[in-house]
């Protein structure tokens, strides 16, 4: 072989290895470019579900917040409600003892009053005593209340 055909084989091997390193360089270019762009559209769908993600959050931590005030207002209700037992049982004491005076009070009339007839006055009074007794125990609820969530 004579040198001009070597040179001529290694002017085109330099060649060919140039050419497939330029093919190799623009591939590799355009395979970056392609998953920057990629990337970016992935992020842009990040972005969106974000703000949605964020939309579900706030709704979520809103609901929290009325849930809270419901069980606080709940809580509140519970309270004034065994307040309000606890004055109707008081309010049922003071009647029945109020009853009782009165009772006596007739009873005391009917027998310093010469003209009554205390035997009918005295079962009559008898009958009305039975009767608020039997309602009194009716209606009383027991006290304190049984807690019922405990």
């Amino acid at each position: 072989m004579t040198t001009s055909t070597i040179i001529w084989i290694v002017v085109v091997v330099i060649a060919a290895a140039s050419l497939i390193a330029a093919i190799a360089w623009v591939a590799r270019k355009k395979r970056a470019e392609h998953h920057r762009v990629q990337a970016g559209d992935i992020r842009e769908k990040a972005v969106e579900q974000s703000h949605k993600v964020g939309q579900r959050e706030a709704l979520a931590d809103e609901t929290a917040a009325k849930a809270r005030a419901a069980q606080a207002e709940a809580e509140a209700m519970a309270a004034h409600a065994v307040g309000l037992q606890h004055q109707a049982h008081t309010h049922r004491t003071d009647a029945a003892t109020s009853r009782s005076e009165v009772n006596r009070q007739f009873e005391r009339a009917d027998k310093i009053d010469p003209d009554s007839d205390a035997s009918a006055t005295a079962d009559a009074s008898a009958t009305a005593d039975a009767s608020a007794t039997a309602r009194d125990d009716s209606e009383t609820p027991e006290y304190p209340p049984r807690n019922p969530r405990r």
